[in-house]
């Protein structure tokens, strides 16, 4: 994942709510998929295992989030389970095909959490994070990030 990515996350993290935040981890654990069987293709087997082991960390914090009381929660465990066992299964093999099989599948649920999105307005889990402003300054090509500190104790609030 490119430094950008990273930088895009973690500021989707810091102003998303509860369902936003399944969604993102939805993004991040295709985009590693992603990269992983770019890798594979390229044989590039070291980069490969890194991007499924970051992916399975992904999967891990969904299996944390989960509800178990619920038949849906249950249901959304046992495909993350599945998930992180071909995974497994792909990095022994490099079988390109057991990870587009979960990426598809991740698809499918990151298109239904981002119907959920819609009817969820409830507030951001993090507060006191820094404003960020975006736009074309300086320059008719270059974009330029402002960050102002609103408080110096950001993040979650105890």
């Amino acid at each position: 994942m490119t430094q950008e990515k990273k930088q895009y996350y973690t500021l989707k993290i810091t102003q998303a709510n509860k369902t936003q935040m399944i969604t993102i981890l939805y993004e991040m654990t295709i985009d590693y998929m992603t990269d992983a069987t770019d890798a594979i293709s390229r044989g590039e087997k070291k980069d490969a295992d890194k991007n499924l082991s970051y992916a399975q960390n992904c999967i891990d914090e969904l299996i944390r989030s989960v509800n178990l009381q619920t038949e849906l929660g249950r249901d959304l465990h046992r495909i993350y389970i599945f998930s992180k066992k071909e995974l497994t299964m792909a990095g022994i093999n490099y079988n390109i095909q057991r990870i587009q099989k979960v990426e598809k599948n991740f698809r499918t649920l990151h298109g239904a959490y981002l119907e959920l999105e819609k009817a969820d307005t409830s507030e951001p889990t993090m507060g006191n994070t820094q404003m960020v402003y975006a736009g074309l300054t300086y320059g008719r090509y270059s974009l330029n990030e402002e960050v102002s500190q609103t408080s110096p104790n950001r993040g979650y609030k105890a």
